[in-house]
This record gives structure tokens, sequence and C-alpha cells, in this order.
């Protein structure tokens, strides 16, 4: 199997330069008019031609002596033009259709006159809140005033159709399974290093989120519920300039973080970094109440996690010509983290129902997280649709962690210590993640052919090492301790085409991805064999849509792709992780990939208004289950659920209401079902239909004041396998002053005004019956001051897709 997926693999790419007889499409032409206020000719007008379905920049002319522009070879499509000349107010057409080969002739464009002297004259171009594009849908946060001070975790709450749960697991559009770009670079952190990472990244970095509900066959495979990409901020003005922010918020607890980045632009190179660093505190408790086996447990758990978290990126653009550019980028973070907890737990029996002891327990642990990665990027570009891009990528983890675990058994006075249980664990973890990609676009047969081959290797080296210390000191438990080793290599290949005839868009796809994969469970313990397991298989992951526009302002989507979600390298992991003697996770080495087959039907209104139905059904569903462990303790552990099926319908609609007004509004609706037979009358068959909504109003004030109100509500709800949880809701405000002759912006804001962030919900699974809840220092006020330094006309780094970020959302390690 292994010997055909390369033979298919090699033979894709050495197939790519056969494409060559392709001929270009034949396309249209746009001429034009554009006139003054007087009626006369207006000459060295700039007339930007935009594509409708992106918003972008297709091509760029200036007027000549009569006024006239023409523009050649347009792609069939829908466009508009925006006109703009000194001293003028800026002017857009409507939206319009061009067909291959004809000439459209625009209606003559007249300028109007301001009533403002022109040394008045300022003119802000401000995206829309949030943008609907023909593949995704776009939440433009540069400039929301509730996102000031918070992070780029909190963010992800407020996009269109994302919910995150209690556990910072992110799920969209009633989905789990969610792969988070950085960049358009897929992550390879877990979900709790993710969380832990987009909890140091603050929003002032980060300019649009980007959700693509059903990926192209371009994307890597994995990710079944789709795709968030999250863009950071690039400057894009000549010369040089530098950004500086910096913010505080305050709850329970203080927060602090502030950032600085730079660039350096000319007609040769361009150069770019940034550097960020954030620390504070958090607070958050939990409340656990189980049956299982004739006893009751009644946890009271109160947490605190400090941290002081860098952030930084350096990189360079070399323009060898108008054609060919050369990259390299280095990024990384280092997070010093450090967190307590305290829990009391009354337990008896049932019925008797009163209190025979009481576990008193502490955790105070230390986790440092550091990564680095590497990237250099050829790319080729003849501005005609023939694009070479070439990534090699490297990535180091390197996370180290210890904890301390007290118990103590005490009688319901607690006066008297029937036992005591102290453990203490080392936990260091090693990724090294390796990849190549090649990535090839032309046109062909009037369509646009994409081909491409990645390559990704990946090792891993986790080691446990428990204690259990007697008199003060520890001695290894050998018969606890082990070390995880874990290797995977993946092998893909792509083709993907797409083309325009007339009214109807057509894209099919198909991605083969090989994956060999080896696990090694060594324990410390002289003579134990260990388990080991050797996977090897190979994966078709077809994609394809059909887009219909019937008029200038409607547009019809479906869409269709199969995608994979692999366990992450942590939840492979057998080792424990303890709350308390009673309660801990641990991983399944077994764990074996999740399939979901996504349907998706989306209607567009003038490029604004967007609704989706989708329809998945999951197999083998990576999913979260608490199981009864010997007769006094519960774990959380890892299986693959048989079956998930999950119907969603999402709306979004940005509305202005008035000129000082605008508001946007997402609302989803899903319907979940999970089934599934673990044996011995542990049954999983569950339905929900649930409902989430987000809504934002800014106001536009007098004094460049902004005032924006936004909230989020979630209606019950699964969670994980068996969790049935309650409505979750939250409401923030914020206000917005312009300072420093429009170069200063302050913001000041408060989250969760009422305080309703919080979570509760129950699970009956086996001999186990749970109820659960729990909440943190959500409400918080934060003020946030940045400033502009130097040239303000330079255009910055440009963006691009490196092989490792698939890779990179699978790391984890520890707790968030």
């Amino acid at each position: 199997m292994r010997t055909i997926a390369m033979r298919y693999l090699w033979a894709l790419i050495c197939l790519l330069p056969t494409f060559s007889f392709s001929q270009y499409n034949q396309g249209g032409t746009i001429n034009g008019k554009v006139q003054g206020p007087d009626n006369a000719p207006l000459e060295f007008a700039n007339v930007v031609l935009n594509a409708a379905a992106d918003s972008s920049l297709a091509k760029v002319e200036v007027t000549g002596q009569d006024g006239q522009f023409a523009m050649k070879n347009v792609p069939e499509g829908q466009y508009w033009v925006t006109v703009s000349y000194v001293g003028l107010p800026p002017c857009r057409s409507e939206t319009f259709r061009v067909a291959a080969g004809e000439k459209y002739n625009l209606p003559a464009i007249q300028m109007q006159e301001t009533n403002i002297e022109l040394s008045e004259v300022v003119v802000t171009a401000e995206k829309p809140l949030v943008e609907v594009r023909a593949d995704k849908m776009v939440f433009n946060v540069e400039n929301t005033i509730n996102a000031s001070g918070s992070t780029a975790f909190e963010l992800l709450r407020k996009a269109p159709g994302v919910v995150v749960d209690n556990n910072d697991n992110i799920n969209l559009l009633g989905r789990a399974g969610v792969q988070v770009y950085i960049d358009g670079k897929p992550s390879p952190l877990s979900a709790s290093d993710l969380a832990a990472f987009l909890k140091t990244v603050q929003s002032d970095e980060i300019e649009a989120i980007e959700v693509i509900t059903n990926p192209s066959s371009r994307y890597d495979a994995e990710g079944n519920a789709g795709i968030i990409n999250i863009r950071m901020k690039k400057d894009k003005r000549l010369g040089a300039n530098a950004n500086i922010s910096l913010g505080y918020s305050v709850g329970e607890v203080a927060q602090y973080n502030g950032s600085v980045n730079g660039n350096f632009r000319n007609e040769h190179l361009n150069a770019f970094g940034s550097y960020s660093h954030s620390e504070g505190e958090n607070r958050n408790f939990m409340n656990l109440y189980r049956r299982q086996l004739g006893m009751f447990y009644d946890q009271k758990n109160q947490q605190g996690h400090e941290w002081s978290g860098h952030n930084f990126k350096a990189g360079t653009d070399f323009f060898l010509s108008d054609e060919h550019t050369v990259g390299f980028l280095a990024t990384g973070f280092i997070s010093d983290n450090s967190g307590w907890s305290t829990s009391r737990t009354p337990f008896g029996l049932i019925e008797f129902n009163r209190v025979d002891t009481i576990l008193l327990a502490q955790s105070n642990d230390q986790r440092d997280r550091n990564n680095l990665n590497f990237n250099l990027n050829y790319r080729y570009d003849n501005k005609k649709g023939l694009v070479w891009n070439i990534d090699a990528d490297y990535g180091l983890f390197r996370n180290d962690g210890s904890a301390y675990q007290p118990n103590f058994y005490l009688d319901p006075t607690e006066t008297i210590t029937f036992r005591e249980k102290i453990n203490t664990n080392e936990t260091p973890t090693d990724i090294d993640i390796y990849t190549f990609k090649v990535d090839h676009e032309r046109p062909v047969l009037g369509g646009q052919l994409g081909a491409g081959l990645k390559l990704a290797l990946v090792n891993t080296d986790n080691t446990f090492r428990f204690f259990d210390e007697y008199d003060g000191s520890p001695v290894l438990n050998t018969n606890r301790s082990n070390r995880f080793v874990y290797e995977e290599n993946i092998n893909a290949g792509y083709v993907n085409f797409q083309r325009q005839v007339g009214k109807l868009g057509v894209q099919a796809g198909l991605r083969v991805e090989q994956t060999h994969s080896t696990g090694g469970l060594t324990s410390f313990r002289e003579g134990e064999p260990g388990e080991q397991f050797d996977r090897d298989y190979i994966d078709f992951f077809p994609s394809g849509g059909l887009s219909y526009a019937p008029g200038e302002k409607h547009n019809f989507q479906l869409s269709y792709s199969r995608r994979i979600n692999r366990p992450s390298y942590q939840d492979l992991n057998p080792f424990l992780n303890k709350l308390d003697e009673l309660t801990y996770e641990q991983g399944n080495p077994f764990l074996k990939p999740e399939y979901a087959n996504n349907i998706q039907l989306t209607h567009s209104y003038n490029y604004r208004f967007s609704t989706t139905l989708s329809y998945s059904h999951t197999k083998d569903l990576i999913t979260r289950i608490t199981d009864t462990a010997d007769v006094n303790a519960s774990y959380i552990t890892w299986l693959n659920l048989a079956d998930q099926y999950s119907y969603s319908l999402s709306v979004s609609a940005p509305i202005p209401i008035t000129k000082w007004w605008s508001s946007f509004t997402n609302m989803t609706g899903s319907h979940t079902r999970n089934k599934a037979d673990y044996g011995d009358g542990k049954l999983v068959n569950l339905d929900a239909t649930t409902f989430n909504i987000y809504s934002q109003h800014t106001f536009r004030l007098p004094g460049d004041f902004s005032l924006e109100v936004s909230g989020w509500y979630n209606s019950p709800s699964l969670w994980g396998g068996t969790f049935e949880m309650d409505a979750m809701w939250s409401m923030d405000a914020g206000i917005q002053k312009k300072v420093l002759d429009g170069r200063g912006n302050i913001r000041l804001a408060v989250s969760d005004i009422f305080k309703t962030n919080e979570w509760h919900g129950v699970s009956r699974f086996g001999a186990l019956d749970l109820d659960v809840g729990g909440g943190w220092d959500s409400r918080r006020f934060r003020v946030n001051f940045t400033y502009l330094l130097g040239n303000d006309q330079v255009k910055g780094a440009r963006r691009r897709n490196t092989g490792l970020e698939e890779e990179q959302n699978r790391v984890k390690s520890g707790n968030g």
C-alpha cells in the first residue's frame, strides 16, 4: 500500500509540467469614462477593478486626457470599480458581470463635489465587520472596540458560527474537529496548548478571522468541521514604520500585555518583525458531584494560573524580479506557566446519605512551553495565473512540566487524618516536525488547475516519571512511570480544478493521503514488555462544488468534502494527569482517526447576507468520555464514538441601520445525534437541538468617539460524548476615541457585564452519574492604547502559507 501511494504521489508531481499545453481563457474588455463635477472629462483618475467574489484587486487603470479608460483581458466574472481623484470623494459603481470575450461598456461615472475644504479632507476606508466571500466568511476584528485588550482565544467566541466550550474546545456549525490556521498555516498545537498559545496572542495583533466551513482539496484534509484562519496584522505601508500597543485588564486579578511590530520595504526586499509580551493571572472554579457504585462524591475545586508569555516573528522577502520571490520566516513563543488548585471532596454511602470521609487535595504545577518554527519559501507568479510555490519547514516543541500533589483523607470533623498520599511527577515532551510542500496553479481549458505535493514527518518523545513521597523524599514508582514514543509520516498529493461557465461555476478536487505511524509505550519496570502499534493506511478525500449566480445580487453554492481528524499526539499518550487522587485524565494510544462527510448549501445576497444549510456524518468521532476507575475514582479519557450526525442552519446579516448605527448578527441552529455502544451497559444515544447567536452594534458618535455593544447566547447543547449542557450567555460593551491626529487610539471595554459566563451540565454513562459546573474570571475591565510610528504608506509583508500548520495543530502537552 505504501509503495502504491508513493508511486501515485511522484507521478502527480512529475505530471505538473505537462500542463503547459493549456490555453489562457479569452477575457473580456471593460470600457468606461470618468467625469468631474462639472461634467468635464477627468484626467489621471485612478480606476480600481475589484472581484465581487472576494473583494480582491483585479486591475488598476488611470484615465486619459478624454477621461476614458479600458481594461483588457478581464476574466469572466462579477466586478465593481472604485474611482478616486485628489480632492474628490471616491465613487463606487454597482456590481456588474463580464462574460468571456465581451466588450462591456460602463455607464459614465461622474465624481461629486465635496463641501469640505481640501485641507480638512480625510478619507477613511473601513472594512465591514463581516465579508461573505465565495469560499469563506471573513470576520474583520481589526477595528472592533470590544476586541481591544482581549486575546485571540476570546475573539473566537465572537466569530460567526463558532462556539468555544468550557474546556476550550472549538466547535463550528455545531461540530467539533476544527483545524486552526495562523496566517494560512495549520497550527500543530493540541486543544490545550493551542488555547494556551491563543491566550497569549492579543487582539491588537489580529486583522481578521476567516471561517472556511468546506475547504477544497488544496487544503490539508485534517479538520472535520472546517478551518478557522487567524490572519495577523501586516503593515501595508511603504517605507518604514512601527506600531506600538499597550493593554491592561482587571477582574479578580490583573493581566498586562504589550506589543510592537515593524516593517521596512523597498523595491528589492521587505523586512518585518514583531514581538509581544503578556503576563498575568486568572482564576476559575469547578464543582463536581458524582454518584458511582453506591457512593457519592461532592468535589469543590478552586484553581489559579499565572503566566508570562513571549511571541515573536521575524522575516524577509527578497524580490528577485516582478515574478520571483524568496522569503525566510522564523516564529516562536516562550511561555512560563505555574498553577495551583485546592479541592475538598466529602464522600460516603448514598444509602445512609452522610459523609464518612473528606479528601483534601492540592496541586502545584510548573509548565514551560517553548516553540520555534522556521520556513523557507520560493514563489513564482507571472500575474497571468501561472504560480509555483515551494515551502520547506521545521518546527520544534520543547515542553516541560512538573507537579506536586498531596492528598489527605480526614474524618468528617477534619481533625483526624486517616491516611495521606503525596505524589510528584515530571513530564518532559519533545516534538520535532519536518514538512516539504509544493503547490502549482495554471490556466487550463478555460479554468484554473491546481496540484501539489506535501511530505510531513513527526517525531514525539514523552516521558512520565511518577514519584511517591515518603518522609519528604521522592521515590520513583516504576509501576506508574513510562515513556511513550510516537512517529508519523504523511505523504499527500492533490489536484483541483475550477472554472466559471457563464453564471455557473464548477470546482472539483481529490486529495490522497498515505499515513504510516508507529507508537511504543515502555514501562520503567524491569521486565515489563510494554505496548507497540504500527499502522499504515491510505485515504482518498474528494471535494467538489457548484455555484450559480442568477443575477448580480444572488449567489447559490453547493459543496461537498470528505475530511479526517487525527488524534492529537498527546491524546495518544496513556499518561495520567491528576486533579486529585480520585479524579484524573488519561490518553488512549489506540484512538483511531475520525472521518466526516460534509454537504453544504449556501445562499448569499448582495455579497453581504448569507444563509448556510449543512449536513455532516462523522464516523469514529474522537470524543471525551468520563468513566469509572476501580471503586472510588473517575477519569476522563478519549474514545471513538461510533457515529455522530449533525444538521445546521446558519444566517449572517450585517445591517446598516442608520449612518451612525450599524449592526451584525449571526445565528446558527443545529441538531446533533451521538450513538455508540461500549458494552457493559455503557450506551450513548443522545439527541440535542441547539441554537447560538452573536450580535454586535456599533454607534458612531461626535468627536471621533465610537460605542460598541455585543453579546452571545448558546442554548442547551451536547458536550463530548455524554454531557448535556445548560445554556450560557454573555454581554460586552466598549468605547473608542482616536487621538494624536488619528495616529493613536484609546479603547475602554468591559466583558461579561452581568457575570453570566458560567457552565453547567450532567452526564449519565454506565455506572457513573455526574453533575458538574464551573466558571472563571470572565468579567473584566480592559484599557488599550495603540500608536503608529513612521511612514503610513508602507506596504507590508506578503502573506504566505507554509506546510507546518496541520501538524502543529496536533501538539498537546498538559493543561492550558
